[in-house]
């Protein structure tokens, strides 16, 4: 048996025929309509009786027997002889059917996710086929709550012995339903359908089709919220009345019943509420229970009338975001906001839920929270006689000036004092929100990545001076990339995560030395980039600190920092960087002669960070393992390297202008002016700030290139006589060095002049 036959009329308003029926979602309701209803007990004669909702009885006035014009009527079919009627006269004798013989068995069932899907569960929506149509009365939404409750309404109904009896000519019942199929399970595997649209052209299609992957795991709200309370010793909840749909739900650690509550009652809109000693889940819902007249209320200190409170508009939140979890999209963490039109963002209000959820549903809820916050604003106070002892908790009620309440608290006294909150029901209304279908990415096959640490000195002044930075690249990027630092105790502990690749190649042409200070106008360095581009910028952007790049061996603590003003594409993926700054941050004390063609260039742009290590971690060499986050350490494709950091960021730069007075033999003088780590660009102080604990020196005494001696000096000049030449063997000449000495990291990098006879 097809699925043709309707499970519900609904439509929106007060005034439709099942409108004492509540919520479009009710499994009651359904379930009553499996053997009634449309196609039952009655019918539409026309386009014009179905837009008026004139249903005509179903009848047989020759032979009294219905059943035959009613489609839904399984059991009369089953259970009664068939007579063959040709021109409205039914044969005397029967058909070869025997009453009872065979099972029924729904060869296809089920329903759209559609809005009021249950109304004609066959139709369904998808651009490339002809019977593409909606359900009567549907405003063509997604709804999988609606195809859920049909399914739920059909199993419910027919494992019922009260409605599927068993059969006395086979074992078994009037209908297996052991052997029914819904329709559709696909074969293509979730999400890559519906989300890989590359392969699959009806992907679209699955949002508002039949389809059960991925929301065949799918939970009533009824049903979670009824275990949560069970696990807190609740164990009659009312929630039938809560309708919705879980995809799913993560309560990640110990906490209250009502902590794990709150997030499901907050995104679906549910009142919670004691009424009879009973707790109560009822959904939101348009519509009002009772309506109150002025003789309803008494007369106390609020002199028989309501008494409204507004809060101030500064506490009415013009933003909403919302972060969930992403059912259509791998569980990916996504974010949803609703903003009132106009206003500035000046409040906004942030919530996050551990909850999975599609797009158009996170958008729905927001927008419901936006609204509430204007509508609630109102309070009421009202006192009612004892007589209305039926208002209570979280009903809907209505006063005289036509305004709706919710009630929130009741306290019964001599009179009933009703505190309520203002609400709308529009505002809870189903609708019709866009929901543009998910794009997977294709699959990436694990590869090696190409990781790097840089040891660098402070850039921006703001960094940790003896964290490193690490920077990753990878083709194609795998998404997150972790980097795992062997513990003390054995093993690997996640260091930190790299989400964004790095701007990483080689140099194709040597790169020769060149003075710092100034604009570099030598040939171009042209390097080969692995992935990612280069720019050009304005020599004043360069100035302030614009396309700093790190070159390098590719160890950890050998890298010059250079800036260039000048980026042309040459080929695919290379380049030629030309007027360049060189030996940035106090890298010209470590810059060699020539950078050879090979080496390797780390574009500085915010991509590489910091490694979170302890100052006690320098000088120790350890083992780190870098690869794809999700696929741990001990993965094959995992990249390891054994390595220390000396925290180059704590490395005194080199000393400048240096100046040597004298010859060998006689009394000789070196002098230089100090620089500075940090704080060194203002150019209104006299000198630069002391980046270390004291001012201290290391001279060094070189004779043909051997260490002869060493002295100390705690200012910025050495006196060098002639007796101490003598005593170091250096009268026929020598090299005298210096370096800042820093008491957390030692001799930066040594400055020399030579004394020749």
């Amino acid at each position: 048996m097809d699925n043709y036959m309707p499970l519900s009329d609904w439509r929106e308003g007060d005034d439709h025929a099942d409108a004492t029926w509540g919520a479009v979602w009710n499994l009651e309701y359904l379930m009553a309509n499996i053997a009634g209803g449309e196609g039952y007990d009655w019918y539409y004669d026309s386009p014009e009786g179905e837009t008026a909702q004139n249903r005509l009885p179903i009848t047989d006035g020759a032979y009294d027997e219905p059943w035959v014009f009613r489609v839904k009527d399984l059991h009369s079919w089953w259970g009664n002889h068939h007579h063959s009627r040709s021109n409205g006269n039914r044969a005397l004798a029967p058909t070869a059917w025997q009453p009872g013989s065979k099972p029924i068995i729904f060869t296809e069932y089920g329903c759209a996710a559609l809005d009021k899907g249950t109304n004609q569960p066959n139709k369904f929506l998808d651009l490339y086929s002809s019977e593409s149509a909606l359900p009567r009365a549907s405003n063509g939404g997604r709804d999988d709550l609606i195809q859920m409750q049909y399914l739920r309404a059909m199993a419910t109904y027919w494992e019922d012995t009260a409605h599927n009896p068993r059969a006395s000519l086979y074992e078994g019942r009037m209908v297996d339903f052991s052997r029914a199929h819904v329709w559709a399970w696909d074969a293509r595997p979730f999400p890559e359908f519906p989300g890989r649209r590359d392969l699959w052209s009806d992907g679209a299609s699955y949002l508002r089709g039949h389809w059960l992957n991925g929301r065949a795991t799918n939970q009533p709200l009824a049903a979670v919220l009824r275990e949560i309370c069970a696990g807190a010793g609740v164990t009659e909840p009312e929630s039938a009345q809560a309708y919705g749909l879980v995809r799913g739900y993560l309560v990640d650690q110990v906490q209250s019943a009502r902590a794990s509550l709150q997030p499901l009652l907050q995104t679906f809109g549910v009142d919670a509420f004691d009424s009879e000693g009973h707790l109560n889940f009822v959904l939101r819902q348009p519509g009002i229970d009772h309506q109150l007249d002025p003789a309803d209320y008494a007369v106390d200190d609020l002199a028989g009338h309501g008494e409204i409170t507004r809060a101030p508009a500064q506490e009415t939140g013009t933003t909403i975001r919302l972060g969930y979890l992403d059912a259509d999209g791998n569980y990916e963490a996504r974010m949803a906001e609703a903003r009132h039109p106009g206003e500035a963002l000046h409040s906004v209000s942030g919530t996050e839920v551990p909850l999975v959820m599609t797009q158009s549903e996170a958008g729905a809820a927001t927008r419901r929270w936006l609204a509430e916050t204007r509508i609630s604003r109102d309070a009421l106070r009202l006192s009612l006689a004892p007589s209305r002892i039926d208002v209570g908790a979280g009903d809907r009620i209505a006063t005289a000036d036509g305004s709706t309440w919710r009630v929130d608290r009741v306290e019964q006294a001599s009179t009933r004092r009703i505190e309520a909150t203002r609400i709308e029901g529009g505002i809870y209304e189903p609708g019709d929100h866009e929901e543009m279908p998910v794009a997977l990415l294709p699959f990436v096959a694990p590869v090696p990545v190409w990781p790097l640490f840089l040891d660098l000195p402070l850039l921006k002044g703001t960094e940790v001076a003896w964290q490193p930075h690490i920077a990753v690249a990878a083709k194609p990027w795998p998404g997150a990339v972790a980097l795992w630092s062997e513990l003390a105790a054995g093993g690997f502990g996640l260091s930190r995560l790299v989400t964004a690749p790095s701007v990483m190649g080689r140099t194709e042409t040597p790169l020769l030395w060149a003075p710092p200070g100034r604009w570099d106008h030598g040939a171009p360095l042209r390097l080969r980039l692995s992935s990612g581009v280069l720019s050009a910028a304005d020599p004043v952007a360069v100035l302030n600190g614009a396309n700093a790049m790190a070159i390098g061996d590719g160890s950890a603590g050998n890298w010059e920092v250079l800036q260039f003003a000048h980026a042309e594409l040459v080929a695919p993926q290379t380049w030629e960087v030309s007027v360049r700054l060189r030996g940035q941050a106090g890298t010209d004390g470590i810059t060699p002669p020539t950078w050879p063609a090979g080496s390797t260039v780390v574009l500085l742009n915010g991509a590489p960070g910091q490694v979170d290590i302890g100052p006690d971690v320098r000088g120790l060499a350890r083992r780190y393992r870098i690869g794809v986050s999700g696929r741990g350490y001990d993965d094959p494709n995992v990249v390891e390297i054994r390595t220390a950091f000396d925290g180059i960021g704590l490395r005194p730069y080199p000393v400048c202008h240096l100046k040597g007075r004298g010859r060998p033999g006689t009394d000789v003088a070196l002098s230089w002016i100090r620089r500075t780590r940090t704080g060194g660009d203002n150019w209104q102080q006299p000198e630069v700030p002391l980046s270390e604990e004291s001012e201290a020196y290391l001279l060094r005494v070189l004779v043909a290139g051997q260490i002869v001696a060493e002295h100390t000096t705690t200012v910025p000049r050495f006196d060098y006589p002639a007796s101490s030449q003598a005593a170091d063997g250096a009268s026929a000449g020598f090299r005298l060095e210096v370096a800042q000495l820093s008491a957390s990291f030692g001799a930066g990098p040594f400055r020399g002049h030579a004394f020749t006879v």
